[in-house]
């Protein structure tokens, strides 16, 4: 079992930046593949970023690649989303999940998720 919690959402004006968060608890977390996901009002829920459990391996949407870095520290069991160059588009719900699978980019290979955390872009 796998437990996760995002945090480091927030308000952001066009061009900043913000890094969520997403803290596990559980024995199997190191060994799990985690990835972001975000939902805006009316839109399904779509893929942002993976990284392998041994964090060697990234994955990014082509929306993002380029303005954003998943990183993630085993000791801490802690998954990190660091956002630059935020855009008005990115506003959704971000949300934290992980599973046993590596190379499976949407939501239903996942099967641990955290509550989200709201992040908000202004133009």
């Amino acid at each position: 079992q796998v437990q996760l919690g995002e945090s480091g959402g927030g308000l952001v004006q066009a061009g900043g930046s913000l890094r969520l968060s997403c803290a596990a608890s559980g024995r199997t977390f190191t060994t799990a593949n985690t990835a972001w996901f975000r939902q805006a009002p009316g839109k399904e829920r779509e893929f942002v970023a993976a990284i392998r459990w041994s964090g060697g391996w990234t994955k990014y949407a082509d929306s993002v690649k380029g303005r954003f870095t998943i990183s993630r520290d085993n000791d801490k069991n802690t998954v990190y989303l660091q956002m630059n160059s935020l855009k008005p588009e990115d506003s959704a719900v971000y949300y934290c999940a992980a599973s046993g699978y590596w190379g499976r980019y949407y939501a239903g290979a996942y099967d641990y998720w955290g509550q989200g955390t709201q992040v908000t872009v202004s133009s």
